[in-house]
């Protein structure tokens, strides 16, 4: 058979294929998988999508054995597809060396946010040791992300918010910050007493005057697996994702991520059967699927969400995952692609 011959029969093959997708195939919404590549061994990523031509960052948790465990920071040039290192916020001797006094034990820091506000970038971080809720959320600004502008300077400011064993049923790590109507809130939380949300101040980015945590997500039972909140809000309503059961396993780790969504910044959060999140609610949209295991950790940016997964065909290494969410007609996010809805039969 001639080549011109091979080739029709091909494509007369696979014209048959999408046939019989469009009669019986997935439909609807579809996210799509930027597929990063480059440096993308990121934990806990807070993506900073740019506007236009800006580049694109993700700040993530920090390696004991890079930059004295700060968190670490990346940027793509080419809207998220590849990744390269940027350096760490700060090194041994900028550290804020106050942190090591109140978490005594802490290596490195963990799940970053980064947020705008008048010119400013705010980053909280996350200290503590693993199974003790003897943490804190502090925070560093900066006037810009460009560690090539000579402006560049991360400056300390101290802490937010902190828990300590005995006093606190719920734990200071994990912060998503979201302004509403120009006041800033802060969902952070992890195990313990679940998913607190704490009204913040503009421009100090700390506690209000007097504002208490409350509780906005949980799951049912002692261990309550729930984690890494992160806030959003789209079309009058206010979405809530999480990370759910348990991360920092490699291969081993049962991540998943879902999401509730409310009226309210403050809740009642629930899910699309209407249970609260409160009680154990919310849509599952990652979950392990072959060798991307534990999908969570999860932050989002101008319509991009990003994860870390676990690479099962490369030893459970980390890997940052990105996509941009689609939406469907009753406002709930899709963050699976047409091949992952195809492979689920619809």
């Amino acid at each position: 058979m001639s080549t011109r011959l091979v080739r029709a029969a091909v494509a007369l093959v696979a014209a048959a294929a999408l046939a019989a997708c469009g009669a019986t195939g997935p439909s609807g919404p579809a996210a799509t998988d930027l597929d990063p590549t480059g440096d993308v061994r990121a934990h806990d990523p807070a993506l900073v999508v740019g506007e236009g031509d800006e580049p694109w960052y993700v700040f993530s948790t920090g390696d004991v054995r890079v930059g004295a465990g700060s968190p670490q920071v990346r940027r793509s040039v080419d809207d998220g597809r590849t990744w390269e290192d940027a350096g760490t916020v700060w090194d041994a001797a900028s550290r804020p060396r106050w942190v090591y006094e109140r978490v005594p034990g802490v290596q490195n820091f963990w799940a970053p946010e980064v947020v705008e506000h008048d010119g400013t970038w705010y980053l909280y971080y996350a200290a503590s040791t693993f199974g003790s809720n003897r943490s804190l959320i502090g925070l560093m600004t900066s006037p810009t992300l460009d560690p090539d502008d000579p402006a560049y300077a991360w400056s300390d400011r101290g802490e937010v918010i902190a828990s300590e064993p005995g006093r606190d049923d719920w734990n200071a790590i994990d912060p998503s910050v979201l302004t509403v109507d120009g006041t800033p809130w802060m969902a952070f939380g992890s195990f313990w007493g679940g998913i607190q949300l704490v009204e913040l101040t503009w421009p100090d980015g700390t506690l209000a005057p007097g504002a208490e945590p409350v509780t906005i997500a949980s799951r049912i039972g002692a261990e309550n697996a729930i984690e890494a909140p992160t806030l959003v809000e789209r079309d009058g309503w206010f979405y809530l994702f999480v990370s759910r059961d348990s991360c920092c396993q490699g291969s081993d780790s049962t991540y998943s991520t879902a999401v509730g969504r409310s009226r309210d910044v403050a809740g009642p959060y629930v899910d699309r059967s209407g249970r609260a999140m409160t009680q154990d609610g919310g849509e599952v949209l990652l979950t392990t699927r072959g060798d991307r295991v534990g999908p969570g950790g999860e932050s989002y940016s101008r319509g991009y969400l990003a994860h870390h997964w676990y690479d099962a065909a490369d030893g459970g290494e980390i890997r940052l995952g990105i996509r941009e969410l689609a939406w469907d007609d009753a406002g709930w996010p899709v963050a699976s692609t047409r091949e992952e809805q195809a492979e689920d039969g619809g």
